[in-house]
């Protein structure tokens, strides 16, 4: 057997584990691990920082006192909801079996044995996929700051997140929501989270300064998000969230009769009214609290109108799928809904692009196929029977029928989806 040169380090069984040393700096450093060949992955990483000149980790900071700096660290760099989910995932979840751990000794396994821990009881894959995003985020902090010699979650493998089939109203469902809804306290609300898609958070957060009823435009600048401290209005989500949108008709004629509604409101107040400016309040003026809006509100309603139970966010789904059914462009429903890119909506939204694509058949229908009805299979023709160009492209216009329009209305904003919710925009 080859014998060890100087500081070549050692391995050896210590109780129930294995341990290991390495000569560094004049100074023994000591390795721990479950098994001979974890701690001998251990001591070749160590001896990789060693002689590439990195200082190793002191190994006497537990996890819990990192995580704690960590999360103080980031509360300058993220939103406030995102550092309250942050703390939810580490102290909830990762704190009771990994908190007086030494962070060096913290091993894949360790987080392995975690994430089955996590599920047994009863904690959704895509909850605890959160959680391993977030210690792998921390821990590649740890390997910044040399804490740590490697990212241990890079080996750890979290659980595969099922994709849930998404919900949305169909149409009839959509006009039935604006029946049950109309007259509520909270209409507007309603009717702009489903013409517009704005967030829930979007909408608790907006303020009359950023509405223009005349214009029949409002601009999302921020998001209403719980914190320690109580509710506030956060930055948006991400760059393209902060946008313009233009207002239907309906849900313009809605935010006025909200707004008449709220003044008498105030006036009932008085004194005790806070004024904040924002659109949607309680009744004195402040924040909505938005698990309360959809405990007390949202879901009694939808039980009483005997619609589907969907979540507060499938309105916005629901926005989506009606502005590409009817035609709408990716790129305009990405603005109005606030997306990165177009592409993200066809991909969210597949299952509306469908008409857009059958839109499309027909449309080749009528142009190489003049005189046959759009989705029809006509009979084949010889190429020289084919009508004239110019002739062909008028009557595929009179084949396409009421989706053609000879003199086609400017639109505005989302008008032409409300327009087809039971016709109750206006039409002056």
């Amino acid at each position: 057997m080859r014998r060890r040169a100087n500081g070549e380090g050692s391995v050896y069984r210590a109780g129930d584990g294995w341990r290991a040393t390495l000569l560094v700096g004049g100074r023994r450093r000591y390795f721990r691990g479950r098994t001979r060949q974890e701690v001998l992955d251990k001591i070749v990483v160590a001896r990789r920082q060693r002689d590439a000149g990195v200082g190793l980790p002191l190994g006497r900071l537990t996890f819990a006192s990192f995580a704690e700096e960590w999360l103080a660290t980031v509360a300058t760099s993220v939103r406030p909801r995102t550092l309250v989910r942050y703390r939810e995932l580490i102290q909830g979840h990762a704190m009771p079996m990994l908190g007086r751990k030494l962070l060096a000794d913290v091993t894949a396994a360790d987080l392995q044995r975690l994430y089955q821990a996590r599920l047994a009881t009863g904690l959704s894959p895509t909850t605890v996929h959160h959680l391993h995003v977030v210690l792998h985020t921390a821990l590649e902090q740890a390997v910044r700051t040399d804490l740590v010699v490697r990212n241990v979650a890079r080996l750890a493998t979290p659980p595969r997140v099922v994709s849930t089939e998404m919900r949305y109203f169909t149409t009839e469902q959509a006009q039935g929501f604006l029946d049950a809804v109309a007259g509520e306290r909270l209409e507007a609300l309603y009717v702009l989270a489903l013409t517009t898609g704005l967030r829930r958070g979007e909408l608790l957060g907006l303020h009359w300064t950023a509405v223009d009823l005349d214009r029949s435009v409002l601009g999302v600048t921020g998001t209403a998000q719980r914190v320690a401290g109580g509710m506030t209005v956060a930055d948006p989500k991400s760059a393209r969230s902060r946008r313009q949108v233009i207002c239907s008709r309906l849900a313009i004629d809605a935010l006025r009769r909200h707004r008449a509604s709220q003044a008498a409101e105030r006036l009932v107040a008085g004194q005790a009214w806070i004024d904040r400016d924002l659109v949607f309040t309680n009744a004195m003026g402040g924040f909505l609290d938005g698990e309360n809006l959809l405990k007390r509100e949202f879901y009694p309603l939808l039980a009483r109108a005997g619609l589907p139970r969907i979540r507060f966010h499938d309105l916005r789904h629901t926005a989506a799928t009606l502005l590409l059914a009817q035609g709408v462009h990716p790129r305009i429903a990405a603005d109005i809904l606030g997306h990165a890119s177009p592409a993200l909506v066809m991909e969210r939204y597949s299952h509306a692009t469908q008409a857009m694509h059958r839109q499309a058949a027909q449309a080749m229908d009528g142009l190489l196929r003049p005189g046959h009805p759009p989705g029809a299979s006509p009979a084949p023709v010889e190429v020289r029977q084919r009508t004239a160009p110019a002739a062909g492209v008028a009557a595929s216009a009179a084949a396409s029928g009421p989706d053609v329009q000879e003199n086609p209305q400017p639109t505005r904003g989302l008008e032409p989806l409300t327009c087809g919710l039971r016709n109750r925009c206006s039409t002056n």
